[in-house]
């Protein structure tokens, strides 16, 4: 295996321990949380969409074909930004614990960016073809 296939390889696996870290923490969070109607929605929605960043990264490393894959990037770019935006729900409204939500923010900021960046990359060499 050459270097850079090695250095992907790498990349890609720290990357997916690194969402489900994120993920795992969230729903420890989120479990912390008070209970009552609106925090419910808080909740569940938080939890949807951090899941949904998971479960679509682990379904583009299955897609059949590049736009399947680009694809499911996309919806993992689209829910981390849903995420962003419920974790600022919860820090404007101190439902939680802010600076853990503000950490969590942090992390999910830079999983976004690692999306928007590779889909970025991706359409990048679709136009190069």
């Amino acid at each position: 295996m050459d270097y850079q296939k090695k250095k992907k390889e790498q990349f890609k696996k720290e990357f997916s321990q690194r969402i489900s870290r994120a993920v795992v923490q969230t729903i420890k969070f989120v479990d912390s949380l008070p209970t009552g109607t609106v925090t419910k929605t808080v909740k569940d929605q938080l939890i949807r969409s951090m899941t949904s960043i998971g479960a679509n990264y682990f379904e583009a490393q299955a897609g059949s074909s590049k736009k399947d894959f680009m694809n499911f990037f996309s919806y993992s770019l689209k829910s981390a930004n849903e995420v962003k935006f419920w974790l600022s729900i919860v820090i404007d409204c101190g439902l939680g614990d802010t600076q853990e939500a503000k950490q969590i923010l942090i992390e999910v900021n830079e999983i976004a960016n690692i999306f928007a960046s590779s889909i970025l990359t991706m359409k990048g060499k679709k136009k190069a073809i």
